[in-house]
């Protein structure tokens, strides 16, 4: 019997670069916790953002927010990571060689961007409606930091693919370096990631990884959807995310509608 449901949001409960959820995946979640089922929006997004995209629904569901490194249930912080301020300060350095690329450092209160791209300011304020400051230098952001994120917009997936190599190369023996959509590479700490936070909310609640469902759609989504005993690829994931998971969707409100009916 399944006892909770976690699920990304862009690419996978948000499809086709959508910002709103569907009044139609609204009226599930809502309908998921009237019968008892825990729901967890489990993102790379921060946590404000997650609310406001819930908002109707926002004080019944729990949240895995920045991939992981900070889970939130009942309005109590179940588990919060941090990066180390000397690794932050060589990745942005490492990142601002290149040039390619707009930073979002991220703390619990809200994300910090500099004030360079026109066009990536405007989303990240006005399209994801990020609680943002402008600064400056993002270098002298002080902490705690939970996740570095990186973002191009202009020159298509494959500039992400070549240059997340790169920053593997360099990094992955220090913090988690994953692909967070088709325009992001996400920065995470050390054991941190959307699996490990699940875990954490599934020990407070005492409920067991096989009562569980998740969907995912990218490598960020990975652990998660090995975590749980019944878990989904989105028919347009990654390559190679559906190796992970039980099944593959082209919709997470079909498969969420079906699993009510069975609660019949």
């Amino acid at each position: 019997m399944i006892k909770l449901v976690a699920s990304d949001l862009d690419g996978t409960l948000l499809q086709n670069g959508a910002q709103e959820l569907t009044p139609r995946a609204l009226d599930l979640v809502r309908r998921l916790t009237e019968k008892g089922i825990v729901f967890v929006a489990s993102s790379g997004r921060q946590y404000d953002n997650e609310v406001n995209l819930f908002k109707p629904v926002k004080d019944q569901i729990s949240y895995i927010a920045e991939n992981g490194s900070i889970c939130i249930h009942k309005g109590n912080v179940i588990s919060r990571t941090v990066i180390a301020p000397e690794l932050i300060r060589r990745i942005i350095d490492e990142v601002k060689k290149d040039g390619k690329f707009e930073i979002v450092v991220s703390r619990e209160d809200a994300c910090f961007i500099e004030n360079h791209d026109p066009d990536f300011v405007n989303h990240i304020v006005h399209v994801m409606k990020n609680t943002t400051q402008i600064v400056e230098d993002v270098r002298n952001v002080e902490g705690p930091i939970l996740k570095i994120a990186i973002c191009n917009m202009k020159d298509g997936p494959h500039i992400i693919d070549k240059y997340l190599h790169h920053l593997k190369a360099k990094f992955s023996s220090e913090i988690k370096v994953v692909t967070s959509g088709n325009i992001w590479i996400d920065f995470i700490a050390p054991g941190t990631n959307k699996g490990t936070a699940l875990l954490k909310l599934l020990d407070v609640l005492q409920i067991r990884p096989e009562e569980c469902m998740a969907f995912g759609d990218q490598y960020n989504d990975v652990e998660m959807l090995q975590t749980v005993g019944t878990s989904y690829a989105m028919s347009n994931s990654a390559p190679g995310i559906s190796y992970y998971s039980t099944y593959v969707t082209d919709s997470v409100e079909d498969v969420l509608e079906d699993l009510l009916a069975a609660q019949e």
